[in-house]
């Protein structure tokens, strides 16, 4: 069976620990990007990232976009419009087609300056996986299809650690996980007290030991 991990940005400070995990390990994964605060300072599509992104598409990873700014979908006020909406207090607008598809376009944009071989699939994933019925219509006019993560693919490394601790995780993901599932983890999370990159090994030896390869999305998706 197969399973197809994706990794959202995040706060970075585990990335080239579990860049490397799964190099070792060969496992390609898809990589949703989009321009997040990272613990270096700056932002994970800034210049200082372009190396971390060419080593990746160097092993094989293929990307796909996660908006730009990491805002969230809220509502739809009129037919063909979308509510756009800031975690940290910095506003809201509401986005027409045009605007949709360019929120959409620019992290690709911004990776493909840095690493033009880069392979980006024709899918999209809102932050949060949250989405409205104008967001899934406009962004599919843009000609990109919404990619959420199974149930059991949600690993849990967004969770607090102190009810959450990495070794239940690990023993639920591996008990959870059947083939077909589309798996979600980040590139570190800054509120997680206990890194989950600590279990990323364990987590990928053992469904390898189950029988299960890691696989990108294909380019339709896959249902979750």
């Amino acid at each position: 069976g197969t399973v197809y991990l994706t990794i959202d940005p995040g706060w970075g400070r585990e990335a080239d620990r579990i860049a490397e995990i799964l190099k070792r390990r060969g496992v390609r994964a898809t990589l949703f990007v989009a321009h997040e605060p990272t613990h270096t300072g700056d932002r994970s599509l800034s210049p200082g990232w372009a190396a971390f992104w060419r080593a990746r598409v160097a092993e094989g990873h293929v990307f796909a976009s996660h908006t730009w700014r990491h805002w969230y979908f809220r509502a739809d006020p009129a037919p063909g419009q979308v509510t756009f909406t800031s975690r940290q207090g910095q506003g809201s607008e509401v986005l027409d087609a045009q605007a949709m598809c360019a929120e959409l376009a620019r992290p690709v944009l911004a990776l493909k300056r840095m690493v033009p071989e880069a392979i980006v699939l024709p899918l999209w994933r809102a932050p949060g996986g949250i989405t409205t019925p104008n967001a899934v219509r406009m962004a599919a006019a843009c000609g990109l299809k919404h990619q959420g993560w199974t149930r059991n693919g949600f690993l849990g490394d967004e969770l607090d650690a102190a009810q959450h601790p990495n070794a239940a995780l690990l023993r639920r993901n591996l008990a959870a996980i059947r083939p077909g599932e589309v798996l979600v983890m980040h590139w570190g999370v800054r509120s997680r007290r206990e890194p989950f990159a600590g279990i990323l090994e364990e987590l990928v030896t053992g469904l390898l030991g189950r029988g299960l390869c890691f696989e990108t999305l294909p380019s339709e998706g896959v249902a979750a």
